[in-house]
C-alpha cells in the first residue's frame, strides 16, 4: 500500500476519501536501557537504545495504521503525520495517522 506524507500521490488520481485512519503502541523505558542511556548521558553522543526503540515504535504504529486502512478498503493513504505523547511516567505512545483514500 501507498503511503506519503503529501495531500497528492505523484501519477495517481484520488477518486474518493474514506476518512482517518491510525495506528498506535504505547512503549515503555526498561531498566536495561535506561543504565546504558544514563551512562551514555554522562558522555554525550546518541543515546542508541532509545533510538531503536522509537524506530520499532514508529514501525508498529505505521503497521497497524495500514492495517486500518486495509480494513475500510483504502488503496493508500495521504497525508501521514506522526504524534507522539507520555501516557505515564517512563511510557509513551507513538501514533502514526493519515486519510485513506481510494486512487482512480
Amino acid at each position: 500500500m501507498i503511503y506519503v506524507t503529501t495531500a497528492d500521490i505523484a501519477g495517481k488520481e484520488i477518486a474518493e476519501s474514506l476518512g482517518i485512519v491510525r495506528g498506535s503502541t504505547v512503549r515503555a523505558r526498561n531498566i536495561g536501557r535506561d543504565v546504558f542511556a544514563g551512562l551514555k548521558n554522562l558522555v554525550g553522543g546518541e543515546i542508541s537504545e532509545y533510538t531503536q526503540l522509537l524506530a520499532q515504535a514508529r514501525e508498529q504504529a505505521i503497521q497497524r495504521m495500514l492495517d486500518d486502512a486495509k480494513r475500510v478498503g483504502a488503496d493508500a493513504i495521504v497525508n501521514v503525520r506522526f504524534n507522539t505523547s507520555q501516557v505515564m511516567q517512563g511510557a509513551a505512545e507513538m501514533l502514526a495517522y493519515g486519510t485513506a483514500v481510494k486512487l482512480k
